[in-house]
């Protein structure tokens, strides 16, 4: 099973960050108090604008999250403006491969002949999972190697081809754009957090060609909707059947009969009787999908599935439950050459009955067998509790009280997965409400850039500054390379550097040094005063006043209010 590296975090800069708590209670939903509003604009979306505020405390905190619980009502033309020359967002994954992705491959290649001859296999880009364990799938076409993720996280999306390049930048300014600029707050944090949920990541393969289409038609119509038709969209998508490797995922018996096969066409004279028939249904099966040749059972997917997608770590499954789940899973791939679509290859299946969970598959099922290991997994009460304790760590607190997780994981069994109505009961909980919650989570860098955007008003004409801002912040978008995805706890975002580099980032915000992203000329003391009172809603520290009443021009004040200790929370 996975586990997260300790991360060692620096004491005194967890002191410094750490405010006084408000006074305990419940804010208002029909009036709330500025900081009320501002909590909910944090933790329901990526900050407050100007006027923000004053919007939730004319309209009230239940109206407000009513409207974006049906994000369908919420009239999002102007992103939508915004997004309309990004012509990648709206292509399927095949003509993202034919017309972007294998492009790259073939210039690569005609760059490796013209330096040194023919080009050298190379290992998979991965190497090695975050987890640690081996990732051996190979590509379906021949990989653009990338260079390592996490540990050069500002030079990593710069690894790939131009033409491949598109795709990721277009992908991360759109991530951007919407959360600055959507009215839909709430929508563009669930799609956030479940991509994160199901990472997946753009430095393995052709994985890249595929995350485009997984975000748009795989995440984002279900994060409001039915878990357990996120689960099998997941499931049966190109970007996870290759970055965990299930597209390779066969049956012993397939394998065995793969291997016949291969050593029949290396060696001259009839083919072994044994395994004939099967090897001749393999044969079929690899030139229709133009594959590489079966490896057997794989269960990389199988083990994340459990570990991180469902029951958790602490579920209650057993390596014999990894292994029956992989077994069912077998044949679940897709054809890479073909339109890269899903596809179920029953020679490829392990047909056998399986036991999960306790549980009795009947062999013979084929592509049901999956199906039923899915309806087992979203119908177990550790998947209720893992599920309501992850949403209670996003909108809550990094330890959630027990007592709503409990809510939640009861709501979840209630509604069979229902995500609309698990949301509901945590943003709407006393706990969610409460005025103690407030400020007291560290915002990610993502968080951390949309809401300084946000908070100044500044305009957005190329969001690619603020992607290699996140870059420098360690975390760029897509990259994660573990399939733990990035934290939604305060540990890993605490650091002394991490703070540096966020204060370089605001002094870089407030004196217009980033190309592509302008804050309008103001008076220097109008534009503080809008700082604190729309958008930290007079919540700082007399220190942190001090500090802004020393500013003397506007950069001095926006970096004072964007670097302070105040605004890192939500």
């Amino acid at each position: 099973m996975s586990h997260r590296p300790a991360r060692p975090v620096a004491a005194a800069v967890v002191i410094t960050l750490v405010l006084q708590a408000p006074a305990t209670g419940m804010l208002a939903l029909s009036a709330p108090s500025a900081p009320s509003a501002a909590h909910i604009l944090n933790r329901l979306g990526y900050g407050p604008r100007p006027g923000d505020i004053a919007r939730i405390q004319r309209i009230g905190v239940e109206a407000w999250i009513e409207q974006q619980l049906h994000p369908e009502r919420i009239d999002d033309r102007m992103l939508e403006a915004r997004l309309a020359a990004f012509e990648t967002l709206t292509l399927d994954s095949e003509t993202i491969v034919r017309e972007y992705h294998e492009p790259a491959i073939r210039a690569r290649r005609a760059r490796q002949l013209a330096q040194s001859g023919p080009p050298q296999p190379s290992p998979d880009v991965q190497g090695q999972r975050g987890d640690g364990r081996p990732a051996a799938s190979p590509s379906p076409a021949a990989p653009v190697p990338s260079a390592s993720p996490a540990s050069s996280a500002a030079s990593v999306p710069s690894a790939a081809s131009a033409s491949d390049r598109v795709i990721l930048v277009e992908l991360e300014q759109a991530k951007l754009l919407r959360a600055i600029y959507s009215e839909r707050q709430l929508q563009e944090v669930l799609v956030d957090f479940w991509f994160n949920h199901f990472n997946v990541f753009a430095g393995k393969g052709p994985t890249r060609a595929y995350i485009t289409s997984f975000e748009r038609d795989v995440i984002r119509p279900h994060v409001l909707g039915s878990f357990r038709q996120m689960l099998e969209a997941v499931a049966s998508s190109p970007a996870m059947l290759f970055y965990l490797d299930n597209w390779m995922n066969t049956s012993p018996e397939a394998a065995r009969a793969d291997r016949t096969l291969r050593q029949g066409q290396r060696r001259p004279g009839p083919t072994r009787a044994p395994g004939r028939a099967e090897a001749g249904a393999l044969r079929a099966q690899r030139q229709a999908e133009g594959r590489s040749p079966t490896r057997g059972i794989n269960e990389n997917y199988a083990r994340e599935l459990l570990e991180l997608h469902t029951l958790g770590v602490d579920g209650g499954y057993t390596q014999d439950d990894i292994v029956n789940v992989a077994r069912a899973f077998t044949g679940w791939t897709f054809r890479p050459r073909q339109g890269t679509a899903f596809h179920f290859s029953p020679a490829r299946h392990d047909d056998g009955e399986k036991r999960v969970l306790g549980q009795r598959i009947a062999g013979g099922g084929g592509i049901e067998d999956g199906r039923r290991v899915l309806d087992l997994l979203v119908a177990h009460p550790s998947t209720a509790r893992f599920i309501a304790t992850k949403l209670a760590q996003r909108f809550v607190a990094d330890e959630p009280p027990q007592a709503l997780v409990d809510r939640a994981a009861r709501r979840f069994a209630e509604t069979r997965g229902d995500l609309g109505e698990v949301t509901r009961a945590v943003i709407t909980s006393p706990e969610f409400l409460a005025a103690d919650a407030g400020r007291s989570k560290v915002k990610t860098p993502l968080e951390f850039v949309a809401s300084a955007i946000r908070a100044t008003g500044a305009e957005v004409r190329s969001a690619l500054p603020l992607a290699r801002a996140l870059r420098d912040l360690g975390m760029p978008l897509y990259f994660c390379q573990p399939p733990t995805g990035y934290d939604e706890v305060a540990d890993p975002w605490v650091s002394s550097g991490a703070l540096v580099a966020r204060m370089n980032f605001a002094l870089e915000l407030g004196a217009n040094r980033l190309r592509g992203v302008s804050i309008g000329d103001g008076d220097v003391t109008a534009l503080r005063e809008r700082i604190v009172q729309d958008v930290l809603a007079g919540h700082i520290s007399t220190t942190t006043r001090a500090a802004l009443d020393r500013a003397a021009t506007a950069d001095q004040a926006v970096a004072l209010a964007i670097g302070s200790p105040e605004f890192q929370r939500q």
